[in-house]
């Protein structure tokens, strides 16, 4: 899989490239994840990438001419057609995790981190062909959301993560919560571990877990999933059954 993040702050996108699960996926060449300045691509020395919005207004937006050039560069030099161009907004779709299992299939996408207060609309309309929120809030730019898929998706990439069935047991992957977790000491001031996981039954463990995902699914989120809904409440934290 490849991944180009287009953005004004390469820095800073760059830096987390080099831990982590993406740093494994890149090490392992499972997800080959290039940055590119978009300043690179603007038409003036000064290196300009935003100007005032037309009609008038607070804020800058994001010229098309540097954003078209950029990714018109990535399709020349890569060679290979671009499944997606991902643009984060607050109205796109709210990413999930069916959304990240789905674009970790694609061999070829181009995440574009806006700034400012938006990008011209003529980038959306003509370049973009997904666009997603991270959630019912703002924040300064498209780079850490850019790198939250990217880790959710790496994450998927069969070889990435040491166990393989660790993203297969992650929240989400099918439509609930996961289990409580717990390591040593097996008591710790007052609060034991469930005896059912000190047990050693490997499938009355499994059963333990498929309820606890259940019951904590029902009870938090509700809206995911309704398979938890005739599962009574654990009785305390440290339910064991």
């Amino acid at each position: 899989m490849r991944i180009d993040i287009v953005t004004v702050l390469p820095e800073l996108v760059a830096g987390a490239l080099r831990h982590g699960v993406l740093r494994r996926a890149a090490d392992k060449g499972l997800a080959d994840i290039r940055v590119h300045d978009i300043r690179t691509h603007a038409l003036d020395k000064h290196r300009q990438v935003d100007d005032y919005p037309y009609g008038g207004g607070a804020g800058m937006v994001l010229k098309p001419e540097p954003v078209f050039r950029c990714i018109e560069a990535i399709r020349s030099e890569s060679g290979q057609a671009v499944d997606e161009i991902v643009y984060f907004a607050p109205d796109g779709e709210t990413l999930t995790q069916e959304t990240a299992t789905a674009l970790s299939l694609q061999e070829h996408l181009v995440f574009l981190a806006g700034q400012y207060i938006g990008i011209d609309q003529r980038i959306r309309d003509a370049l973009v062909t997904r666009e997603i929120s991270m959630g019912d809030y703002v924040l300064s730019g498209g780079e850490l959301p850019a790198l939250a898929l990217a880790d959710a998706m790496a994450r998927l990439i069969p070889g990435v993560l040491g166990d393989a069935e660790s993203a297969l047991s992650d929240s989400f992957q099918d439509g609930l919560l996961g289990a409580p977790v717990y390591t040593r000491p097996a008591e710790f001031r007052g609060m034991r571990v469930p005896e059912v996981l000190l047990s050693g039954n490997h499938k009355e463990i499994a059963r333990w877990r498929e309820r606890q995902r259940q019951r904590l699914t029902a009870r938090q989120r509700p809206d995911l999933s309704e398979r938890g809904a005739d599962f009574p409440e654990p009785g305390s934290r440290q339910a064991s059954s």
